[in-house]
């Protein structure tokens, strides 16, 4: 998601999410699942699936669940699934990218177009807007959790590899270069902070108000997009007026 602060966001998906937990566990036990076996079952030799289970905790998942999910990929059982990416404009022509983890492509094709089309989007080509996103290392630190003030941070950050810090009154934002993504996140819980999200994720290179006659629609076709079981994530470039 986009905004002036990805955290103000983040808090918010999480809000409306607490109904649909479940449905959050299914689609992280299906990103664990595919994390573990494509790679070693051990965290600790598999960045992919470190990164997945730090996502599952954040989301409160409990450890039996990603466990199973785990133990179901080394035993070799289950579907298979493709990595799929659509692209296309959201109404008040917002850029949108949509990543999916399916077992049926045509199905999530055909999900996916409805959710565009009756929700007054448009379904692109690919290539048609990535271009104008950028994958970047994420890390949220909610200020309640530290001491540091903003001058410790921005120099910690800096010694960490981290390309730039946003600081709002709860929380202090740092982006990274998606390849030392993990460096610095590693490095930022050696020096004891206690990281409230960290993730690679897509960033907006620039934002798109959204029409104020097109929110409406423009909320219902991300509410739809995200109660898909097949859509992993959901990136836009919308800027909401009370995201200020």
């Amino acid at each position: 998601m986009s905004g002036h602060s990805k955290w103000h966001n983040i808090q918010g998906r999480k809000n409306a999410q607490d109904s649909k937990r479940g449905k959050i566990f299914q689609k992280l036990s299906r990103e664990l699942y595919m994390a573990a076996k494509s790679g070693d079952p051990d965290p600790a030799n598999n960045p992919s699936l470190r990164l997945v289970m730090d996502k599952a905790r954040a989301a409160n998942m409990p450890k039996d669940n990603i466990e199973r999910a785990v133990k179901k990929a080394q035993g070799g059982d289950g579907a298979n699934y493709e990595e799929v990416t659509y692209e296309g404009y959201a109404p008040g022509g917002v850029a949108i990218l949509v990543e999916a983890l399916t077992d049926n492509k045509n199905r999530t094709a055909s999900s996916v177009r409805v959710a565009f089309t009756r929700n007054g989007g448009n379904l692109g080509a690919t290539g048609s807007v990535s271009y104008m996103f950028d994958r970047r290392g994420y890390i949220a630190i909610d200020r309640t959790t530290t001491d540091a003030d903003e001058d410790q941070m921005l120099e910690d950050v800096m010694d960490a590899g981290g390309d730039d810090l946003q600081t709002s009154d709860d929380v202090y934002e740092i982006y990274t270069d998606a390849k030392e993504f993990a460096a610095v996140r590693d490095a930022l819980e050696k020096k004891g902070y206690q990281l409230a999200n960290a993730e690679l994720t897509m960033i907006p290179q620039n934002t798109t108000p959204v029409p104020a006659d097109k929110i409406e629609q423009f909320e219902r076709m991300i509410d739809v997009l995200e109660d898909d079981d097949d859509i992993q994530e959901v990136y836009h470039a919308g800027e909401l007026p009370d995201e200020d």
